[in-house]
């Protein structure tokens, strides 16, 4: 009866521990809405299938072929079969361990030690044979939960392969569609250098022209001819860029380096507007890695149960059972060489007591350390999303505004070619202006791809391209 009590009363401190534990699992606070944000629509682009939410057909082709080719992912896919297996195998943690086993053993006396002599007189011979075979089963009682946390840290570390893939993937299609808009502005970069080019190949024709004719000085020709330079220079620059991205997304893609075959064009793609990214708190469903967290500070609550329930006597049981002879002949005569013994037994630690306290206050430290790393992750994800709509709010303003300086300076090109041609204005008015284009068209260029990569930030922080 003392024992019983004493069992209980353990028992009823393993339940209060367990609750502790399941406490510690809270999901940390997140802020009601995002900065800046006032509106509480739950509709949330992460719930887009990326198929759905990228409309460029080439774009869509290449972020394909980088989810079926990319090593990494790949590498995510056998982690998660080998977490599979290892989460399967814990379930049989409960069911007894049976083996089965046969022995043959003969054994040389000594014809002058008592055993010797004994058998050479009973049994007329100077060796010992046995026979045996049969089964041997053990199982352990789990008392104080110690297998079943196991089966929920292998099922939390399973989940967390599953959930690291999907994360994996958000970043590659990410990255698969920065890259490809990177490679259009590289692409509408350089068509803006080489139709400069042309236009400052105009212009040195005029000025060569004035410079015969003596209305200009040798100054003003080499001046208009560095002018040129200046986009000469950077064709060759941007055709280079151009090359290493398309290497990159052949890395991404897991093939080598090759060109990239594209149709869209920069200028004619749709920046989409009013994208909705939900609430905060949906962060906590949506986004893999933040369910990544939260698996792992499953597994090491489950650790925290496995590491105190070692601290408690186990209940083993073991039973063996078969035949056994010292002659070959009998071996399995039934039933006069069946054999069997059932023991139970509780072992408790005792020298190694202070080993394994050891452990169990180390893995209530790492669960505190995952309850951090919890926490830290909701606030990253929280500021990724508040930093890609604050980008998309002011590229938006910085688009506008270059629009309109483009059109400005495209209208002074040509009003200081007019006035060139009619002699009331000067080469360096000229030169200026074209400069003032060339630097105008290539940074809306360039604007507008941080607008497009800014859309895909929001839509990746907020947990979208896994599906």
């Amino acid at each position: 009866m003392k024992l019983y009590i004493k069992i209980s009363m353990l028992a009823m401190l393993m339940m209060v521990s367990f609750t502790t534990l399941a406490q510690q699992t809270t999901k940390p606070e997140v802020p009601e809405n995002f900065r800046n944000v006032t509106e509480t629509d739950t509709t949330n682009i992460a719930d887009i299938q990326w198929k759905s939410f990228f409309e460029e057909t080439d774009l869509v082709k290449l972020i394909d072929e980088a989810l079926a080719k990319n090593n990494d992912l790949q590498i995510a896919e056998k982690n998660i079969a080998i977490a599979n297996l290892q989460f399967k195998q814990s379930k049989w943690g409960n069911v007894p361990q049976l083996n089965a086993f046969t022995n043959a053993t003969t054994t040389r006396l000594s014809d002058n030690s008592l055993n010797g002599i004994s058998t050479n007189q009973f049994l007329g011979k100077s060796h010992i044979e046995d026979y045996s075979a049969g089964l041997n089963l053990s199982w352990e009682a789990d008392i104080w939960g110690k297998i079943r946390n196991r089966k929920r840290a292998a099922q939390a570390v399973y989940m967390q392969t599953a959930e690291a893939k999907k994360a994996l993937q958000t970043t590659i299609v990410a990255s698969v569609s920065n890259g490809f808009y990177d490679l259009l502005m590289l692409d509408a970069q350089l068509t803006i250098a080489k139709k400069t080019l042309e236009l400052n190949d105009s212009t040195l024709f005029a000025v060569n022209l004035q410079y015969e004719a003596g209305n200009i000085n040798l100054l003003g020709k080499q001046q208009t001819e560095a002018q040129r330079l200046i986009a000469a220079q950077l064709v060759p620059e941007l055709e280079k860029n151009i090359q290493l991205q398309e290497n990159a997304l052949s890395v991404l893609s897991g093939t080598f380096p090759e060109a990239k075959e594209r149709a869209s064009k920069l200028e004619a793609i749709v920046v989409k507007e009013n994208l909705s990214a939900g609430i905060p708190s949906q962060l906590l469903s949506k986004r893999p890695d933040v369910k990544n967290a939260e698996l792992a500070l499953k597994a090491a609550n489950a650790k925290v149960g496995i590491t105190k329930a070692s601290l408690y006597p186990s209940l083993n049981i073991t039973a063996v059972g078969g035949v056994n002879s010292f002659e070959s002949s009998n071996w399995f005569n039934i039933p006069a060489s069946l054999f069997g013994s059932v023991a139970g037994g509780l072992t408790a630690p005792l020298l190694n007591g202070k080993r394994l306290k050891t452990q169990y206050e180390v893995a209530k430290l790492e669960r505190d350390q995952a309850v951090i790393q919890f926490r830290q992750t909701v606030l990253v994800a929280v500021g990724e999303v508040s930093n890609a709509l604050v980008k998309i709010d002011k590229q938006t303003q910085q688009y506008t505004i270059a629009v309109d300086r483009m059109a400005t300076l495209q209208k002074a090109v040509e009003n200081a070619n007019l006035l060139f041609k009619s002699g009331m204005a000067t080469y360096l008015e000229v030169n200026i202006a074209q400069g003032n284009l060339l630097q105008a068209e290539l940074e809306l260029a360039s604007i507008k791809k941080e607008r497009l990569v800014s859309n895909v930030e929001l839509y990746r922080a907020l947990g979208g391209g896994w599906e």
